[in-house]
């Protein structure tokens, strides 16, 4: 399991849920691909609304590590892609209703001109540490 912390002498979190530090005990790395408001069949949830679009990649992301036995606690580290600053409130709001406090995980939030699809507004990049207790082989 891993362990987050946040040290007094470094800048607070300024009302994100992330950790300044974040140590991995054993167990399986998992790199996930940045994932976005895309469904199961590939349409995009939620056009023009980022919350909504959150809420569907964290879905994924949620599928992707229950396949390998893995939980959302089980993310260690998070990098957060986006468009709009005026997006940042929302994109908050749910990434701490997936990730709460204590314990989540070391983030960066990059602003960036584009996504992979103009109509995509967030996109999420997790690691994950699986306990080998509970990690299972995907299927392909």
């Amino acid at each position: 399991m891993a362990y987050g912390f946040n040290p007094a002498g470094v800048w607070g979190t300024k009302g994100w849920p992330f950790s300044q530090g974040v140590i991995a005990g054993e167990g399986v790395t998992l790199h996930i691909t940045g994932q976005v408001g895309w469904n199961a069949e590939g349409r995009l949830v939620g056009p023009g609304d980022a919350a909504t679009q959150a809420v569907q990649a964290f879905e994924n992301i949620r599928v992707i590590l229950e396949a390998a036995g893995g939980a959302l606690e089980d993310i260690v580290a998070l990098t957060i892609y986006f468009l709009d600053r005026g997006d940042l409130p929302a994109i908050r709001e749910v990434r701490q209703r997936y990730l709460p406090m204590p314990g989540a995980p070391a983030s960066t939030a990059v602003q960036v001109a584009g996504l992979v699809e103009p109509d995509l507004l967030v996109e999420f990049t997790p690691v994950a540490l699986i306990p080998h207790k509970r990690f299972k082989q995907p299927k392909r």
